[in-house]
Parts: structure tokens; sequence; C-alpha cells
């Protein structure tokens, strides 16, 4: 049987982001689940030891004049679960900011684990007031009700990118820190958690052989 999401969880807490890619480039995942272009910007901008370890609550906006795509009833910040990510992806061009001040005061009441802004963010001040991990692809001024809406939430999103074709899912694990954001997939996440432990395990070998004065080269050869 494999891990409920609450034990995957506590398990990825041991670990950071370049972990959890180390681990799923090892079982041939591309991009080992990291997502391009998406940094810390509160608490601080991609400083300290914040890190943030939940599962995916995704929210798709529309540009404002596709009348063709489905709409929410209600408020989607008002929907976001306790613990999960809140996932924004936000339709080019990324010009005006999705997630402000009112927002982010709303998701922490709501005990969010953070949010993930694919697209822009405002009101960066005030996520910092209130020690909200908020990672998102730019700063701006501008509110983004003039050019875009919220269409759907909980479906699968595509990164906003042309670097990569990446899809997160709803239940996806998000694991962010200051040097980027994985997206853990609910699927293989076992798979993962069963071999990061012994990749840190050689990388801390490696690391003791290097401050005792041995050569790289010498240690990859003996450890990996």
């Amino acid at each position: 049987m494999g891990r409920s999401a609450s034990e995957i969880i506590q398990e990825l807490q041991a670990f950071g982001s370049c972990d959890v890619a180390d681990g799923l480039s090892k079982i041939k995942h591309p991009y080992g689940g990291y997502l391009e272009g998406l940094v810390m910007y509160s608490p601080k901008l991609q400083e300290g030891d914040t890190k943030i370890i939940g599962q995916a609550f995704t929210v798709k906006f529309v540009p404002k004049s596709d009348k063709q795509a489905p709409s929410i009833s209600g408020h989607y910040i008002d929907k976001v679960p306790a613990n999960q990510v809140l996932f924004m992806s936000q339709p080019e061009p990324h010009l005006n900011a999705v997630f402000g001040g009112l927002m982010g005061l709303r998701a922490q009441a709501l005990g969010a684990a953070g949010v993930v802004v694919d697209g822009m963010i405002r009101d960066l001040g005030e996520h910092r007031a209130l020690g909200m991990p908020v990672f998102g692809r730019a700063v701006g001024t501008t509110a983004a009700n003039e050019v875009c809406r919220v269409s759907e939430v909980n479906v699968p999103v595509k990164l906003n990118t042309s670097k990569q074709d990446v899809t997160i899912s709803p239940g996806d694990f998000i694991v962010a820190d200051l040097n980027g954001i994985v997206c853990l997939p609910r699927e293989l996440a076992d798979a993962v958690l069963d071999v990061i432990p012994g990749k840190v395990a050689t990388d801390n070998k490696c690391a003791d052989g290097i401050r005792n004065g041995r050569s790289v080269e010498d240690v990859f050869k003996e450890f990996r």
C-alpha cells in the first residue's frame, strides 16, 4: 500500500526542492519536476529557510474576453483548503497582478501552506508583513480584473512558458524554497521518496570526503 498524502508531506519535510528534483531525475521525470521562472518573493526574495510543502489547489484564469470558458460561483480564495498550496495559472501576457494583499490575508486565514503564482503578484509589502510564503514570476502594480478572470478551480493547468511542457494537477505535491519550485506528481511520490534518502546519503559522503581533502573525482568514483 502506498503512502497517504499526510505521510508523503511528513517525509518531504526532511528535504529541499533540490533533493526532490534529484529524486525525480533519478526516475527519469522530465526537468526533475522543476518549474522554471518562479521564484520566492515573500517573506524574502530568495533568502532564508522558508519552505512550503503541500498538495496543489489550482486556480485557472482566462482572458476576460473569453466568453466560452466556464465560470465559478463565489470567490476562488474562499475555496482554498487548509494546508494546501494555492497554485494560480495566469494567461500571458503577465502585465497585471492576479494576487494581492487581500487575497494573501484570506489565504493565510484559511491556513494555506503557501502561494505560487504562475504570473504576477502585487502588494509585496503586505505579503511580507504577513510572513506569507508567496512565489511568482514578477511583481507589478495593477490589478488583473480588467484583463482576466477565474474560470475553474482544482483542474489541471499548464505552466505558462515556452521552455517546458508541464502540467500541474490537483493533488500534486509542491515543494518550494529559495532554490525554486518542484512539482512532484502524486503518482510518483512513493517512488521518489524511496530513492531520495539514498541520494542524500551519497551526497553527504561525498561532502565529507571533499572536506577531508579528497578530490571530487575520487569521491564520485567511490560513492556515486
